[in-house]
């Protein structure tokens, strides 16, 4: 061989080498950004409870994020895409032990690793200010190492029964390209089967607290931040699920799934807006009902980013929008208490995703080929939503009720009175003292420091409030109500 033939095979293993370290990097970076939205979901969550309860969900958060990571590694990475696996599960690669010399399945780990902690994050919000800490931790791991990761088996690994078909009489396979159904959904039933199970908190549906919204969150602007930031990872989530970007054509499905992610969500937020203007009772613009809408029309294209045209992300937002609005309602209706309405986003948004691609999909969908194909494409996609949904409720039912019966399931009214911050972590996200200060003339002079003597003080008489702004007479008359029950 001549030495221009070495030099030629030298460089061209070069540039296989930077190919494979293209597509790794791509990988990671996008997972980081998938990583970032757990700050997202933090801030979401911490504006949309009561003051006394932010450190325990951020915490939560947290832990989302920890208790996760070890999860997916121990035993979830090898149930999701395990090599060998059957149709159901994956069984090998625990705690990555198996992954080979080169290392090269560490990226998707990662990647997948994040989409698992997203799947946890939505349940922590519908069962948020009432949740024992404990029955979290059991949860948290539970979804994360099991029941997320054998759904995203059936749809994505190689083997899985979804993914393949039915010998091969199912052309299209099943249509999930970032998670509608394996993510959102997967979160969604098991938000709702938690707070159903887990029942309201205490006064949420008595007429004179919905009157007077004293359930509401406690910081607007936290929420904002929060959605501001999911949207931002929405890009990433969508966007890198393409999972490589050296191939020809895959920056062309990346800049799709992006710019149909943006163009659903605007139009799921701006349906919402209006109509949440025309039939909520007070007849307002809400900020929190347009994020919200926002976040369903994104859960809803995660589905058919890559395939839809920008007309068809656009239909799937305008309807999106209207799916929250009246998932919200009828949340409300069964009187769930859902403090985020997680499960009108998630669980309604992925539905609606999974249940519209197969009509809308480019060339393949049944709007454009109205053919067998199209319309066993539609029915294996309807299949796995249904599946999915009774795989994920009946585990969840066994995972909350067994908690339920057992008592490790809801604080007690006393700690939900007072607060999860100050009763289990001791650490009140909004201490008294950081706004009176620790000066004993405060008092002294009626509140020489700019607060009075009797602000934020629970036991300071009928004129006295808590750090919500409640009478703390309302608060004690709703104790001995609690009790009674």
């Amino acid at each position: 061989m001549s030495g221009q033939g070495v030099n030629d095979m030298v460089d061209r293993e070069e540039f296989d080498g930077l190919v494979v370290s293209i597509d790794h990097f791509f990988l990671l970076l996008n997972g980081i950004i998938v990583f970032f939205m757990q700050c997202g979901f933090a801030f979401l969550e911490a504006g949309s409870v009561r003051a006394k309860n932010t450190t325990n969900i951020l915490i939560k958060n947290l832990l989302d994020v920890f208790l996760g990571a070890m999860a997916y590694w121990a035993v979830g990475y090898a149930f999701a895409y395990g090599d060998p696996g059957n149709g159901f599960i994956g069984h090998s690669q625990f705690f990555l032990s198996e992954i080979g010399e080169d290392e090269s399945a560490l990226s998707s780990f990662f990647f997948q690793f994040v989409f698992a902690a997203t799947a946890a994050t939505i349940v922590s919000g519908s069962m948020a200010e009432r949740t024992e800490f404990k029955a979290y931790l059991i949860y948290s791991v539970v979804i994360t190492g099991f029941v997320y990761p054998v759904v995203s088996h059936w749809a994505w690994s190689e083997t899985g029964w979804l993914a393949d078909g039915i010998n091969g009489m199912v052309v299209l396979g099943f249509q999930d390209f970032a998670g509608s159904s394996v993510v959102h959904m997967v979160g969604g039933v098991a938000a709702l089967t938690g707070a159903a199970i887990l029942g309201p908190r205490i006064g949420r549906f008595d007429k004179e607290n919905i009157d007077k919204g004293s359930h509401q969150g406690h910081t607007v602007p936290l929420v904002a931040l929060g959605g501001f930031i999911l949207f931002f990872g929405f890009f990433s989530f969508n966007g890198g699920s393409v999972l490589a970007i050296s191939n020809p054509g895959d920056g062309i499905v990346m800049a799709r799934a992006i710019v149909n992610t943006i163009i659903s969500g605007a139009a799921a937020a701006l349906v919402s807006l209006g109509m949440g203007k025309v039939l909520y009772n007070t007849k307002k613009w809400s900020l929190l009902t347009m994020i919200n809408g926002g976040l369903t029309g994104m859960v809803a294209i995660c589905a058919g980013c890559n395939t839809l045209y920008p007309w068809g992300a656009f239909v799937t937002g305008v309807v999106a929008g209207a799916v929250f609005i009246g998932g919200s309602a009828l949340v409300f209706r069964l009187r769930i208490d859902d403090p985020l309405d997680a499960v009108a986003v998630h669980l309604g948004g992925g539905l609606w995703g999974i249940f519209s691609t197969p009509w809308l999909a480019r060339g393949t969908g049944i709007f454009f080929a109205w053919n067998g194909d199209a319309f066993a494409g539609w029915g294996w996609n309807l299949l796995g939503a249904l599946v999915i949904t009774v795989w994920t409720a009946a585990l969840s039912v066994l995972l909350f009720g067994g908690m339920h019966i057992l008592g490790i399931l809801r604080v007690s009214p006393e700690t939900e009175y007072m607060g999860l911050d100050e009763k289990e972590h001791g650490e009140p996200a909004y201490p008294i003292m950081a706004y009176v200060g620790n000066d004993s003339r405060n008092a002294a002079n009626g509140g020489a420091n700019g607060f009075p003597a009797t602000a934020f003080h629970p036991e300071s008489g009928a004129q006295g409030k808590d750090n919500e702004g409640l009478d703390v007479a309302e608060m004690a008359s709703e104790r001995e109500a609690a009790d009674v029950v």
